[in-house]
């Protein structure tokens, strides 16, 4: 599936890889971000699809907001409203996704184009990714709300007030980034780790992928108890049945 915009390819192993395609820079503007939102919301409903890889073409990942299109902003009435409303939404699908993200960044990664990855279940970066938030060079702001999840917060304050651009193993070291490999391993890598949990219970999947941004809002005391909740419901499935037969015969669940 291609859209000029964004391109979808889902592998027989139920991973869907939706890669970025505006040239040169993959800038984010008002048409790809609808689109990506289409996209994701469809995805959500497919059942062939159990994991989704985030990755862009070039050698920029993303550049963050088109700063083009944000000079126009304000010329006419409610401008600035569904701006902010397309950008929420397209940060949120990733968020709230009901089945795992993982962002394989390939490249320069800047705003808007550092923040959707952070969103994402996990990191995989190449050797040359780059990421910052120059926001402040040119009069912006916005984005510690999702990063403080992934960034000491003295590491964010200086990105975000200085625009320093910090690299793939820097990030990886604070813990933001699960793994830096060779720009030709990038997808290979992410391919594999997303195929692992594509073989896993979906049921399974889909219900600790939603504990994650839930938990995240309560107490320890809240959090595990919905946990345990979670965990009575999931022994009752149909997968939960299966992986236990396929323990006792000895073989590979089938899901």
């Amino acid at each position: 599936m291609s859209s000029n915009l964004i391109d979808v390819d889902v592998t027989p192993e139920h991973v869907a890889i939706v890669t970025l395609n505006r040239p040169p820079v993959n800038a984010l503007n008002t048409a790809i971000r609808t689109r990506f939102v289409a996209v994701f919301d469809e995805l959500q409903g497919r059942d062939d699809v159990r994991v989704i890889i985030l990755t862009a073409r070039g050698r920029v990942f993303c550049a963050g907001a088109d700063i083009k299109e944000k000079q126009t902003l304000g010329t006419t009435p409610g401008d600035y409203v569904r701006a902010n409303r397309v950008t929420r939404d397209a940060f949120f699908a990733v968020l709230d996704s009901t089945k795992p993200v993982i962002a394989a960044v390939n490249g320069i990664a800047l705003g808007a184009g550092f923040i959707i990855p952070a969103l994402a279940d996990m990191i995989f970066a190449a050797e040359s990714a780059v990421f910052g938030m120059p926001e402040i060079d040119v009069g912006l702001a916005g984005g510690a709300s999702f990063l403080q999840r992934i960034l000491p917060p003295s590491k964010l304050r200086r990105m975000m007030l200085t625009g320093e651009h910090v690299g793939a193993a820097e990030l990886h070291r604070l813990g933001a980034v699960e793994e830096v490999v060779p720009d030709d391993q990038l997808l290979s890598t992410a391919l594999e780790v997303a195929t692992s949990i594509a073989s896993k219970s979906p049921t399974a999947v889909q219900t600790i992928r939603d504990s994650f941004s839930t938990v995240e809002a309560l107490t320890l005391r809240e959090g595990f108890r919905l946990e345990e909740q979670y965990t009575t419901e999931l022994s009752r499935s149909a997968d939960a049945e299966e992986a236990r037969r396929a323990f006792f015969e000895k073989r590979k669940p089938v899901f």
